[in-house]
């Protein structure tokens, strides 16, 4: 699974780091870390964590959504 966070939308409200903390950390106040390339059994945290962020800044690549029968949402 390929995912991509824009950092200059990211204001650091931690709802990623809270759903999928394999995938997703903060360092520091407004610092995001995350995987680009989680693996496939994080997919619905992942989703979770991409529906939860307020400013809508978690990308998940859709074609791996497609290639695993889920309807890519906005």
């Amino acid at each position: 699974m390929r995912l991509v966070v824009d950092l200059n939308r990211c204001q650091g409200y931690a709802q990623c780091a809270f759903l999928a903390p394999d995938v997703f950390a903060m360092h520091g106040d407004e610092g995001l870390l995350y995987d680009p390339q989680a693996e496939a059994a994080q997919r619905e945290r992942v989703a979770q964590a991409a529906a939860a962020c307020p400013v809508q800044a978690i990308l998940v690549d859709e074609l791996d959504l497609a290639a695993a029968g889920e309807a890519p949402d906005a």
